[in-house]
């Protein structure tokens, strides 16, 4: 009888090594290249695959992987969102000035399984790098995913530093401090503050400047000028509606971004209120649609596009120079600027 002929091991692909081990294929791809990131035991079974299934990496893959060709991956969501815009826009100027690749893939499912199947994906289509917006930054940070993915990361603008990946970002404490500054030296002193909610870090950040101002000019916290929102116009409205309704309104309000800004002088508007005459708003961002709406808005410029491009330089650095990538987490902080427009006025008195 004729003997079934033998599976050709370049028909053998990763993910079914993957599949039979019962890891991702970024753990196989992690134990091929030696990285020493995936628990002995996990290792044995990847290698227990390999031999069962006959499996040999493509040499010419290889070989383009061993000569660290730079191919940056950047995940991202809401395109048409003035921060994430600015992001791509930094990355792709980063990609042509250092002459890499870069692979810019959506999302739309913001769950720790979705989110790791789309690198898992990136990383088999040849990427050996990562870009992570907010909030992916934080989320991979504080998951297994940090440990498992097993190629240099770089988060952007995460709000705050993150104990396993390096950023890029800007003082987030510090710059809403200064802005929260700004609005008591033209004479506020009942400011709301409208924080960002879920697992974004400037949550927190953002929220320590305003307080920290606030004690450092006598003025007591309170609680009720504090509403949470998503980061976009909708939600915002729902917050501005919420602070411009109260008993005693305040005097001012800053937003943790300026979509939320530009919904507080729209809520503002509506009710027939006066900007800045009845009530200042500010922003953060220096989004591009600061400038167009009515009043401009007062904002803290972050250079959203020079963190991108930063990040990039940072991520080819670590290809070329497989010995960075050993160092610990850092945070490359890159400077804000307050910008004063005509959404902002003085108090007399």
């Amino acid at each position: 009888m004729a003997r079934a002929p033998r599976r050709s091991s370049q028909a053998v692909t990763m993910a079914m090594v993957a599949e039979r081990a019962g890891v991702s294929t970024m753990t196989v791809s992690n134990v091929i290249n030696g990285r020493q990131t995936t628990a002995e035991p996990t290792r044995q079974l990847v290698l227990e695959a390999i031999r069962a299934l006959g499996y040999r990496p493509n040499a010419a893959a290889q070989a383009l992987a061993s000569a660290i060709q730079p191919h940056i991956g950047l995940l991202y969501h809401n395109a048409q969102n003035g921060f994430v815009s600015a992001l791509l826009i930094g990355a792709l100027s980063g990609a042509s000035k250092f002459r890499v690749q870069l692979t810019a893939q959506p999302f739309e499912r913001r769950e720790l399984s979705s989110i790791g199947e789309h690198i898992d994906q990136m990383i088999r289509d040849g990427i050996n790098a990562l870009l992570l917006p907010p909030p992916l930054g934080e989320v991979i940070n504080d998951s297994a995913l940090a440990q498992q993915i097993g190629i240099p990361m770089i988060a952007l603008a995460p709000g705050d530093t993150l104990s396993r990946i390096s950023s890029v970002r800007i003082d987030d404490v510090s710059a809403a401090h200064e802005m929260t500054r700004h609005l008591i030296a033209m004479g506020h002193r009942r400011i709301g503050f409208i924080r960002a909610n879920g697992t974004n870090l400037i949550r927190h950040t953002r929220h320590r400047g305003y307080c920290a101002a606030l004690e450092e000019a006598g003025i007591p916290y309170d609680p009720a000028l504090v509403v949470d929102s998503a980061l976009n116009y909708e939600t915002g409205m729902t917050a501005a509606t919420m602070l411009l309704t109260l008993p005693r309104r305040p005097s001012a309000i800053l937003s943790s971004n300026d979509e939320m800004a530009a919904a507080t002088i729209s809520v503002a508007h509506r009710m027939g209120l006066s900007v800045p005459g009845d009530v200042s708003v500010c922003g953060f961002d220096d989004d591009p649609l600061a400038v167009k709406i009515w009043p401009e808005l007062t904002t803290m410029h972050q250079p959203i596009a020079q963190i991108a491009e930063r990040g990039m330089a940072e991520l080819v650095q670590r290809l070329r120079d497989p010995g960075k990538e050993a160092e610990q987490p850092k945070a490359i902080y890159l400077p804000y600027t307050l910008i004063q427009r005509e959404s902002v006025g003085r108090i007399e008195g």
